[in-house]
C-alpha cells in the first residue's frame, strides 16, 4: 500500500516520464531486479483513468517491458547464468544439484510456469533466469512468456484503471488473483442490488 502510494506519487509528479518510467521498472523487474515494476503498471493505469493519457498506450508499454525484460534476463542467464554458478565451489554444488531437476521440470511443464510465474511476484522476478539456466526451449519460452505477458499487463491495466485506487491497494498488497476476486464480488454485488430493485418495482 504504501510502496504503491510512493511510487504513484513520484509518477504524479514525473508524468512527462510516466510511461517511460513504467516502462524502465517493469522491464528491470522483469529481468530479474526486485523492482515495483507491477506498482508503476498500476500507477499508470490509475492515472490514465484520470485522463493523462490512454490506457491503451499503457497496456501496450506495460506489454513490451514485460516481454522485453523478461527475453533479457532469459538469454542473460542461458549465456551467462552457469558459468556464473561454476565460478565459485558453494554456487558449482548448487547447480550441479538442482540444475538438472530444473531442466526435467521445464522440460515437461516450463510453459505453465513461465504463464503462471508471470502473476506471482517472487517467480515473476525469477523465472526467466530460471528457463534460461534450465535451457528452455526459447520458442516455448517466448510464445508461453508474451502470452502471459500479455494477460497480466492488460487485467492489471484494466483493473486499475475502472476499478481505481481501491483495486490498485489490493494489487500491490495481495497480487493480480485478490484484484480480481473484488471484481468478481462487486460484480456480483451489483447483480444482487438489480434483483432487488427488479423484484420491489414488480411487487408494487
Amino acid at each position: 500500500m504504501g510502496e504503491t502510494r510512493t511510487v504513484t506519487s513520484f509518477v504524479e509528479q514525473h508524468d512527462q516520464w510516466a510511461l517511460l518510467i513504467m516502462f524502465a521498472l517493469l522491464a528491470l523487474e522483469s529481468f530479474g531486479l526486485p523492482l515495483p515494476g507491477e506498482t508503476a503498471l498500476i500507477a499508470c493505469a490509475v492515472l490514465a483513468s484520470q485522463g493523462s493519457f490512454s490506457i491503451v498506450t499503457v497496456i501496450l508499454v506495460g506489454v513490451a517491458a514485460a516481454i522485453i525484460g523478461d527475453n533479457l534476463g532469459y538469454w542473460a542467464a542461458r549465456k551467462g547464468g552457469r558459468p556464473l554458478l561454476e565460478r565459485y565451489g558453494v554456487t558449482r554444488r548448487f547447480a550441479n544439484r538442482y540444475l538438472p531437476r530444473g531442466e526435467r521440470f521445464f522440460a515437461a511443464h516450463g510453459g505453465k510456469a513461465v504463464f503462471l510465474g508471470r502473476f506471482i511476484a517472487v517467480l515473476r522476478v525469477t523465472v526467466a533466469w530460471i528457463a534460461g539456466m534450465s535451457h528452455m526451449h526459447w520458442w516455448s519460452f517466448l510464445g508461453w512468456n508474451a502470452a502471459g505477458g500479455i494477460v497480466w499487463a492488460t487485467g492489471v491495466a484494466l483493473i486499475s484503471f475502472y476499478l481505481g485506487d481501491t483495486a490498485a491497494a489490493a494489487i500491490g498488497r495481495y497480487g493480480i488473483f485478490a484484484a480480481g476476486g473484488i471484481v468478481v464480488i462487486t460484480a456480483a454485488g451489483f447483480l444482487v442490488v438489480r434483483l432487488i430493485e427488479k423484484r420491489v418495482v414488480e411487487e408494487e
